[in-house]
């Protein structure tokens, strides 16, 4: 079957109702189309029916006499997909509807093909009303599940809708300049004469920007090694870390090596880069192969650091396992995932580590602690914890061109300067 529409509620009941990364649906149905085009489709209806879910989900619901979503799960996804359609990628409404209803039949469901045709025209008919509907709850308004709609309005109250309407716009795609092998100034001017649209990032020195996603890997530069794919916020971690030439450095929960890389690419450090899952540590290896740089890799535990050799580090990045709540607009599944049951978990497991990596400091050294959160119970809390019981650490204050001033830190909300949400601490050893 090579039915875009069909193998896209495939991917989607698998992500919303199973439990599936986007990335791994992804892996797995997209070899399925041969056309660059039919997989673009089907990456969209995927991301955007992710995305969307728990609005069009309930407008479903709305819609059928009877569930559909346990006995036939398919097209129970395949009737939100058809709603993304009409109203997020808002394709003419006789080919959105016809594709939808072939689609039903193409995953051999024929007899649901009426149903589907059927539920479709009804919401074009009922339309206003039961968007209105949906509406009156921001869970349905902003396709976000209840309690983070409830910790982003307690959390940040001033800026919870701008924050859940901007998980829900598309991001733009951001590369890194690798300055070991060229500048941000002859890539562009190199993309410029391929006609490719890109620019500098206002404020972050090796940042680019391209308004549209594209398939980097065919782009000039990629396979030589001359750019990498980092969104703006997670770049802020090299500035704030500040290395210097000779200095010994650890980046902690180091996958898939983003940072890593970009401190390796600032100077000549001796960096040590540490991941506790292994399948998780070849990523990196790989990005540090491709970009030409090299790292002393160890696959161990951060918060039980039996792998140090009992020399100090000058410099430790700690981005550390969190509700990825700051990425949502990247990661659209995470929303259908993460449960308000694993914060406190997530907490421990952060604090632990901080607690696990500070006798590995040197005197006068820093620790960036870093997460993709924007709640305050894994950012400020667990630094505050922290510095309460441990007198040497101190909370440098500083600020970055975009966000919002932390208690301590500094915390980049999702669309601030267009970027992801991201929150900084910088911890002095004293």
């Amino acid at each position: 079957m090579n039915d875009t529409r069909a193998l896209a509620a495939q991917a989607l009941a698998e992500v919303a109702l199973r439990g599936a990364s986007s990335r791994d649906a992804m892996e797995r149905y997209a070899p399925r189309l041969p056309d660059s085009r039919d997989r673009a489709l089907l990456m969209a209806l995927v991301s955007d029916g992710a995305r969307w879910w728990l609005r069009f989900d309930a407008a479903v619901d709305r819609l059928l006499e009877k569930p559909l979503r346990q006995k036939e799960p398919a097209i129970h996804a395949l009737l939100v997909l058809g709603l993304v359609q009409l109203e997020i990628l808002e394709l003419p409404d006789y080919a959105a509807v016809a594709a939808t209803v072939q689609a039903a039949r193409a995953l051999q469901r024929p007899r649901l093909a009426g149903l589907v045709n059927a539920v479709l025209r009804r919401w074009q008919r009922e339309r206003t009303e039961h968007l209105a509907a949906l509406d009156a709850k921001p869970q349905t308004r902003h396709a976000h599940p209840a309690w983070l709609a409830k910790a982003i309005a307690r959390d940040w109250p001033e800026q919870a809708d701008a924050v859940m309407t901007a998980n829900n716009i598309e991001p733009p795609l951001m590369l890194r300049a690798n300055r070991r092998r060229t500048t941000r100034e002859a890539l562009l001017a190199t993309w410029a004469a391929a006609g490719i649209e890109a620019g500098p990032h206002p404020w972050l020195a090796d940042g680019i920007v391209l308004p549209h996603s594209t398939d980097v890997t065919r782009m000039p530069g990629f396979a030589e090694g001359l750019f990498a794919v980092q969104d703006g916020a997670a770049q802020a971690a090299a500035d704030l870390a500040d290395v210097r030439d000779g200095q010994r450095v650890l980046d902690a929960c180091a996958a898939p090596g983003g940072k890593a890389c970009h401190l390796l690419e600032r100077a000549d450090i001796d960096l040590t880069a540490v991941e506790f899952d292994a399948g998780r540590a070849q990523r990196i290896q790989q990005n540090l192969d491709r970009l030409g740089l090299k790292a002393r890799l160890i696959v161990g535990d951060a918060s039980q650091p039996t792998w140090w050799d009992g020399k100090p580090f000058a410099r430790i990045l700690m981005d550390a396992p969190c509700s990825a709540t700051g990425v949502l607009r990247r990661r659209p599944d995470v929303r259908l995932h993460r449960r308000e049951t694993d914060i406190p978990a997530m907490v421990a497991q952060q604090s632990a580590i901080l607690a696990g990596l500070w006798p590995l400091l040197a005197q006068g050294g820093k620790l960036v602690y870093v997460t993709c959160s924007l709640l305050r119970a894994e950012n400020e809390a667990v630094v505050r914890a922290f510095a309460d019981k441990h007198a040497d650490a101190h909370a440098i204050a500083f600020s970055l061109p975009d966000g919002h001033l932390a208690q301590p830190g500094w915390q980049i909300l999702p669309g601030d300067g267009d970027l992801d949400g991201m929150y900084y601490a910088v911890l002095e050893k004293r």
